[in-house]
């Protein structure tokens, strides 16, 4: 639809009287003024006010759009500059019943993607990530593990990204997780940012590709904790500082989370993933880890013990309860007996509880 001509007059002079303000303020010597007027970018706001009176009366607001340095420096005196401007133009144009209402100095708005870093306050190493590309990267929950890989393995990385999620871990793997809009390069550098842990998937082609060096670059550089997984080829470069972890692809979801689970943050996503536990096998699954474990504190013993009474899927559990040692191993009480001064047992009714005599010994 194409826009309807104006009935006004005054918008329809607008430039014409901006070049004799631009003439008026070289004659005072009213450079910023002039400057405002011959830089800017005009736009009207056709009855911004109206009034009955003489048959009608309609005042305009003009806006007048600045380049941003030119903005800046007018900023401090915008209200009176906002007034000097409609002042002087009211009193140099003969449009009857029309006039200037307010003048509205503002400044152009561009794309600046890089504004935190050009003001020279941005933390080094850090990068600003936005919520939505956080969750679009993560999701919502989870210990964030960047899983570096070869593109011949996507299959078989993407089976580890689903089995790690069983244990609380989210993991951004690049073939599958760039949103199709999003600059993949951009994308990535956000996921390298905003990781918790970094786990090089070493494959015997892994070191042919310039990104997966890069990669572990990034890794290294911010100093997160990170796995060398060993699938076919040893550690290199920076992350031949790291020994290698030995796995195949069937144990490499289980090597990985004994090792990260020394972590605080790993070993709360990893309580949180027990209480979120479905079904007997997946409790076995989780249990595989707990011969990993070294330490705990008080709390985290507590936090262990509430998440076995509270899910009953993890009672039934063989890696928990400790039945079928031989397959599935000793159980919870065994490991919390090993790691605390406190000592556990199984009640009759399947819980775990403190044995009398050791309940507060621990500090």
């Amino acid at each position: 639809m194409s826009q309807q001509p104006s009935k006004f007059e005054l918008p329809k002079t607008i430039d014409r009287l901006l070049a004799t303000l631009s003439k008026l303020y070289a004659q005072e010597g009213n450079r910023q003024l002039q400057e405002i007027i011959v830089n800017a970018q005009p736009r009207i706001h056709e009855e911004w006010s109206i009034d009955n009176w003489n048959g009608g009366t309609y005042g305009h607001a003009l806006y007048l759009v600045l380049p941003e340095a030119l903005f800046l420096s007018s900023v401090s005196l915008k209200d009176d500059l906002q007034n000097r401007i409609k002042e002087n133009i009211n009193k140099i144009h003969n449009v009857q019943n029309e006039f200037i209402a307010e003048v509205f100095i503002e400044m152009e708005i561009g794309e600046n993607n890089e504004w935190r870093k050009d003001s020279g306050l941005l933390l080094s190493g850090q990068r600003t990530i936005l919520p939505d590309a956080m969750k679009r990267i993560w999701g919502t929950t989870g210990f964030r593990v960047f899983l570096s890989h070869k593109s011949e393995v996507k299959k078989e990385t993407a089976a580890l990204k689903e089995c790690l999620s069983l244990f609380g871990i989210s993991c951004f793997v690049a073939h599958e997780d760039i949103h199709p809009t999003k600059p993949w390069q951009d994308e990535i550098e956000n996921a390298l940012a905003s990781m918790d842990g970094f786990v090089a998937l070493l494959t015997s082609n892994f070191h042919e590709s310039d990104w997966t060096d890069q990669e572990v670059g990034f890794a290294f550089a911010r100093g997160v904790p990170i796995i060398a997984a060993r699938l076919g080829k040893d550690p290199y470069g920076f992350i031949g500082r790291f020994q290698g972890l030995s796995c195949t692809w069937a144990t490499v979801a289980e090597d990985v989370v004994k090792l990260l689970i020394k972590n605080d943050r790993m070993f709360s996503n990893y309580v949180a993933a027990l209480r979120k536990c479905l079904t007997y096998d997946i409790g076995n699954t989780l249990g595989k880890v707990l011969p990993g474990i070294e330490l705990l504190t008080p709390p985290q013993v507590d936090e262990l013990v509430a998440a076995y009474n509270e899910t009953s899927q993890l009672r039934g559990a063989f890696a928990f309860n400790g039945c079928r040692q031989r397959l599935y191993g000793p159980g919870l009480v065994s490991h919390l007996n090993r790691l605390g001064t406190r000592k556990f047992r199984y009640s009759s009714q399947g819980l775990i509880e403190t044995i009398p005599g050791f309940e507060t010994l621990e500090i």
